[in-house]
């Protein structure tokens, strides 16, 4: 009971901030299209029906029923048929689509506003309507990290020691307790005790762990001097790190793999002893640079997502783990906020900085997600702006007759389709995070 309500804690605040975060997308649309003059006929969070709402003057505002997304309503989202012709390519289904899309954009379009359509906006103010939204994002997760990484800091590891092995273990050794006749680990040796601070080795002055972790790697065999800070005093031991088969780990922390998945181990020096972790707060500067990580990680997920979906098929119907950087579900999302509120691994500090780390990784997927030029999404709106901008171009360049608006209406078959993909990779997504989920603890 007494993890039940950090648990629901922890998934009420992503519930509310990913509320929060939708709304001020919608918010980046509707705010340039009132700007343009667009008519705003809807402002609403969710899908479904209507849970409330509320018009202020043209524009009804409310929330739906189900919150997985929003939308603004503006007249005249598809230009009429060329010719005039109201119910050209009318024929067949995927013709209807499009056909039934054009009447539904004219119909929209109420008497006294028809130069207020959106297809008739230049391109560069569609893009700014249709890139607002994600742009919103951008920027919540730019003030999110920002929070994150100047406020509370990052973990690091101090020169403090915080354990110290007994015993001498490989890396690849299927036990973690010492037993009889196991080599004793020469940090216990020496005598390092948690608490130590270490100073110096052979002289040179010891700023962070890992400046003393590659000098005792590369010194097996050999005995080192020592200088600790114990209890305010400064001691002065000698330890001779023994050769022990470790795992190679790359500039992140993160341990290399060979071509078949298999870590990779070398053999180095070894001392015994692990570091202490304290959240050091980082500059400004570092803010971006973590947030464009973060994008070019999201967007490379999207780019292997056919992958990524087989494995998280293969997990949620087979034996396989999770992978805990794939895809996943605002259920999964939810409820790994829930374990990271109710877990009593992480201080209290480090559960607020967790929850505020996913919201920032939220606003970083739906910012990426939105642009897949595709529609429905925003990406495919802007796409089609800028191809109807390639279009005008090329045509005044050549002197010929402005070819008009791009018939976005002629997609509607493929935003049917990927409507219906999206809908079920989110049911898979779902499914897998109930029966298979991402273990974070």
């Amino acid at each position: 009971m007494d993890s039940v309500l950090p648990f629901i804690l922890g998934v009420v605040v992503i519930v509310l901030g990913l509320a929060v975060s939708i709304a001020l997308h919608e918010i980046g649309h509707l705010v340039p299209a009132k700007l343009f003059k667009v008519k705003v006929t809807q402002y609403m969070i969710g899908f479904g029906p209507t849970v409330w709402s509320r018009r202020r003057g043209e524009t009804e505002y409310g929330v739906k029923a189900i919150p997985l997304g929003g939308y603004i309503s503006m007249i005249g989202m598809f230009p009429p048929a060329k010719g005039g012709q109201v119910h050209a390519d009318s024929t067949g289904f995927f013709k209807g689509l499009a056909q039934d899309a054009r009447d539904a954009s004219q119909e929209s379009i109420t008497p006294g506003d028809e130069q207020r359509a959106f297809y008739l906006l230049p391109v560069w103010k569609r893009i700014i309507i249709m890139f607002g939204g994600p742009f919103m994002n951008l920027v919540l997760a730019v003030l999110l990290f920002g929070v994150l990484l100047m406020g509370f800091g990052v973990p690091q590891s101090t020169t403090t020691v915080a354990s110290v092995n007994e015993c001498v273990l490989p890396a690849t050794s299927e036990r973690q307790t010492c037993e009889a006749g196991d080599p004793s680990a020469p940090g216990a040796e020496a005598g390092l005790q948690p608490g130590d601070v270490i100073v110096s080795i052979e002289g040179e002055p010891i700023t962070s762990w890992e400046q003393s972790t590659a000098i005792i790697r590369s010194h097996p065999g050999d005995p080192l001097s020592v200088v600790i800070s114990r209890d305010g005093a400064e001691q002065t031991l000698t330890v001779t790190p023994a050769l022990s088969e470790r795992y190679v780990t790359d500039a992140n922390g993160q341990v290399v793999e060979d071509e078949t998945g298999a870590p990779v181990t070398t053999d180095v020096g070894f001392v015994g002893i692990g570091p202490t972790s304290a959240r050091v707060q980082q500059p400004v500067t570092v803010v971006l640079p973590t947030v464009g990580e973060n994008i070019a990680g999201v967007a490379g997920i999207v780019v292997n997502l056919p992958q990524r979906m087989v494995d998280v098929a293969n997990a949620a119907f087979g034996p396989e783990d999770r992978d805990p950087n794939g895809p996943i579900s605002v259920v999964g999302v939810g409820r790994v906020a829930g374990e990271v509120a109710a877990t009593d691994q992480l201080a209290v500090t480090d559960k607020v900085a967790g929850l505020i780390g996913i919201l920032g990784s939220l606003n970083i997927a739906l910012f990426v997600f939105n642009l897949i030029p595709l529609l429905p999404l925003d990406g495919g709106h802007i796409a089609g702006a800028l191809w109807e901008a390639i279009r005008r171009g090329f045509a005044k360049l050549f002197r010929r007759p402005d070819p008009g608006p791009v018939d976005m209406a002629k997609l509607m078959p493929v935003t049917l389709a990927v409507v219906v993909v999206l809908g079920a990779m989110s049911a898979l997504l779902i499914y897998a995070d109930l029966v298979k989920p991402v273990q974070l603890f």
